[in-house]
């Protein structure tokens, strides 16, 4: 039976999804979301957590830099521009709240980037370059992407989910890397230095073969969603996997294709658990994690507000 909705003064975040999760259309697939990535947590399962799309710009690094920090995920799949993004902010440099009705030509001229209604000046990506230029003429062999994130990670000033990453050991795999400024600058400046996709590929497999519940949390879909869900055509399948995705799938493209789909490649269990929320990540991701963070077992849970 369909449940009305109580919405009152003080409301938890879990409250009002365990609401939706007996309501319907999207709302029920975000409450049934939640449900199942808490199962994940409380299970101990090894969750794959993939991030695709421009979340670092819109505000999103202090959720992302929440989930590691309360093992809600183990490991984070994403893309060079994101990983590229998180850099500027903790060198200090912050995106700016613009307009996507601005004159193109005109925020060129002032030396400002447009993703959509977020602004990010020039001198960032000249922060970065200055940064990351140092790091990759020190580096030298054969590295994969995760190892290469780490290195970032441990020598940047202020908080960051790169940082965190490198201080708990959690790989963040860049398929991408290539397909950023951050690859540009490798290109560049790292002589001695060469990314191995084959050991990132590697890493990927071997993790996918724990022995133990394993779960995919994808957010956006696009690479980080096809480079983890492949990993497992070698191993026996996802037991659970959430997609928060605003593409639809009769139009072929991977970031709107059904976790069902997955299962007929074999990339999910027969069984798994799924749920597919068709909603704007910046609207979802944030919900999901507060409902997590109702059910963590430590009381003082840090929130992770970046503000450095």
């Amino acid at each position: 039976m369909i449940k009305e909705i109580q919405v009152a003064k003080g409301i938890r975040v879990s409250e009002l999804m365990e609401q939706l999760a007996e309501s319907a259309f999207n709302a029920r697939r975000l409450g049934e979301a939640c449900r199942i990535y808490r199962e994940m947590v409380e299970r101990d399962a090894f969750v794959f957590f993939t991030l695709a799309g421009a979340m670092i710009p819109a505000g999103m690094r202090g959720i992302v830099d929440g989930f590691m920090k309360n093992d809600f995920m183990s490991a984070l799949v994403t893309t060079g521009a994101n990983a590229t993004h998180e850099i500027a902010e903790a060198l200090g440099f912050r995106h700016e709240m613009g307009d996507e009705s601005s004159d193109d030509v005109e925020l060129s001229r002032r030396n400002i980037n447009r993703i959509y209604d977020v602004f990010i000046e020039n001198e960032a990506f000249e922060g970065v370059e200055s940064f990351v230029s140092d790091i990759f003429q020190e580096l030298e062999g054969e590295m994969a992407s995760y190892e290469i994130m780490w290195e970032i990670g441990k020598r940047l000033p202020n908080r960051s989910f790169l940082r965190t990453a490198h201080e708990k050991r959690i790989p963040v795999f860049c398929p991408t890397l290539h397909d950023s400024v951050l690859g540009l600058h490798l290109f560049v400046y790292g002589k001695d230095l060469r990314y191995s996709p084959q050991k990132d590929v590697r890493t990927m497999v071997d993790l996918c073969f724990q022995n133990r519940k394993m779960g995919v949390f994808i957010v956006g879909g696009g690479v980080p969603k096809n480079f983890t869900l492949q990993a497992m055509l070698l191993a026996e399948g996802f037991d659970y996997a959430v997609q928060i995705t605003t593409d639809s799938p009769q139009w072929g493209g991977l970031s709107g294709a059904t976790l069902d789909e997955a299962k007929s490649w074999c990339k999910l269990k027969e069984r798994a658990k799924t749920a597919t929320v068709y909603c704007d990540a910046t609207i979802a991701l944030p919900l999901i994690y507060g409902y997590l963070l109702d059910f963590a077992k430590n009381e003082k849970q840090n929130t992770t507000n970046i503000t450095d």
